[in-house]
């Protein structure tokens, strides 16, 4: 049975919420003045470990950094 409750405008444009919330933080951290805007953009740098698993156990983890393009 189909609801026909409103859909979040994020979905109805296609987005996911993830992309939708990036978005909107870019936004605010670009209208930021600074020192506050620079210190902003440090922390939107995410960094993360990848392991590959063979025989069901994991090989060395490579470190990984997702910067945004500037």
């Amino acid at each position: 049975m189909a609801s026909n409750a409103a859909v979040p405008f994020w979905r109805a444009a296609g987005m996911t919420y993830i992309t939708y919330s990036n978005i909107c933080a870019n936004l605010v951290r670009n209208c930021l003045k600074e020192p506050h805007k620079s210190e902003a953009l440090t922390r939107e740098k995410v960094h993360f470990s990848v392991s590959k698993w063979a025989d069901g156990k994991p090989q060395k983890p490579t470190i990984r950094s997702d910067t945004p393009e500037e």
